[in-house]
């Protein structure tokens, strides 16, 4: 009897060629039980990321430690598609993550990878919680994404001039054009308080943007804007967040 019913369509993620095809020749094993196709394979994050986008997948077969991008943050931005496939995560390492993904209901393979597991692993794959991968993150993603025309947009974070929340969505702003990415400006703060710092309540500067500081008037009040390198466009800093204008001025 088929372990699941649905064919599935497995995306392979490894960095190393000869792991990408030990896990196809896996999954051909697999054929019999779990119903299923090789949507693909890709050797980084980013080439994970377009090819879901482009031809879809149910589950990815995730390598964790990877140059660049590594899979923890290929699998947070996979959360921003409308349908975001499962993802079963793949590693050498870390027993401390291993464990953490088990108890989040993501699972895991360890490698050198075992037939039966994998086949256990393709039918108990189920969609991965966007906060719980944040917690397994070991630190801040290096990319932002948001999700445009029917795929994912990677945003270099070291290119983020600022971050403003407007409503339900938060703009990022970089010297290029703005982008709309549904997060909490208070959870990007915190996991990115090393890079930006909050000039109002609704935004934050990254500090290496920050050119200076100018006096102006504002319904016959005085108060200070942040002058950013790669935009005209000046913050105005709150009150509450005057200590910023004498913390840049040290």
């Amino acid at each position: 009897m088929n372990l699941v019913r649905k064919t599935l369509r497995v995306l392979i993620v490894d960095d190393e060629a000869p792991a990408r095809s030990r896990m196809r020749d896996l999954l051909d094993e697999c054929g019999s039980e779990v119903p299923l196709v090789i949507a693909g394979e890709a050797a980084s994050g980013q080439a994970a990321l377009d090819l879901v986008s482009r031809e879809g997948a149910d589950v990815v077969l995730l390598d964790v430690r990877m140059p660049g991008m590594d899979g923890i943050e290929v699998a947070q931005h996979l959360q921003q598609l409308e349908h975001p496939p499962a993802v079963v995560f793949a590693t050498a390492y870390d027993a401390y993550a291993i464990r953490a993904f088990e108890v989040q209901a993501v699972d895991y393979l360890l490698k050198p990878i075992r037939l039966a597991r994998l086949k256990e692993a393709l039918a108990r794959a189920t969609r991965p919680r966007a906060e719980a991968l944040r917690g397994l993150a070991r630190a801040p993603r290096t990319h932002l994404a948001t999700h445009e025309r029917g795929r994912i947009h990677l945003i270099p974070v070291a290119d983020v001039i600022y971050l403003k929340a407007e409503l339900k969505y938060v703009s990022v702003r970089t010297a290029a054009r703005e982008h709309l990415i549904e997060e909490s400006l208070t959870k990007l703060e915190e996991e990115f308080g090393d890079r930006f710092v909050r000039v109002h309540r609704n935004c934050l500067v990254a500090r290496a943007a920050v050119r200076g500081f100018e006096r102006a008037m504002q319904s016959g009040e005085a108060h200070w804007e942040v002058l950013l390198n790669g935009v005209d466009e000046r913050i105005a800093v709150s009150r509450r967040q005057q200590h910023v204008v004498r913390e840049f001025s040290r």
